[in-house]
C-alpha cells in the first residue's frame, strides 16, 4: 500500500485518520502542525499527504504552498480536510491540493479520497 503523512492538530481525529488508514494497509506517518508534517514530507518519500488546513504554527495552505515550491516533492498528491471551508473557498486548489474532503466524513469517503488521490498522483 501507500507511505501516509497525516498532518493534523485535533488529536482525536488524527487519531481517527491514521487508524483508518492503517486499517486498509498503508504505512502512516503523523504530524500535529503543517511546519511538521513539511520536515516529514521532506526528509522521506511518502506517496500521500492528508491535511488539516486551520493548524497552528504552519497552516495547511501554507505548508501545500512549500511541497508545489520544492522539486522533489511538487507532484505529491495531497487530500486537504477542513471543517472550516465555506462553499466556493478555494484557497486549497489554489495552494495545490489534488482533492478537498470537507469534515465531518465517514470511514469510507475518507479511504475513497485516499485512493482517488493516490491515483491522480
Amino acid at each position: 500500500m501507500a507511505s501516509v503523512v497525516v498532518v493534523e492538530d485535533e488529536e482525536d481525529v488524527r487519531r481517527v485518520i491514521v487508524r483508518l488508514l492503517r486499517r486498509a494497509g498503508h504505512e502512516v506517518e503523523q504530524a500535529c502542525n503543517g511546519k511538521e508534517g513539511l520536515d516529514l514530507v521532506l526528509g522521506n518519500p511518502v506517496d500521500l499527504v492528508v491535511s488539516d488546513i486551520d493548524m497552528p504554527v504552519m497552516d495547511g495552505i501554507e505548508m501545500c504552498r512549500n511541497i508545489r515550491g520544492d522539486a522533489r516533492t511538487r507532484d505529491l498528491p495531497i487530500l486537504m480536510v477542513s471543517g472550516s471551508l465555506l462553499p466556493g473557498d478555494d484557497r486549497p486548489l489554489q495552494a495545490g491540493a489534488t482533492l478537498v474532503l470537507t469534515k465531518p466524513f465517514a470511514g469510507p469517503e475518507l479511504l475513497q479520497c485516499v485512493a482517488e488521490a493516490l491515483d491522480r498522483g
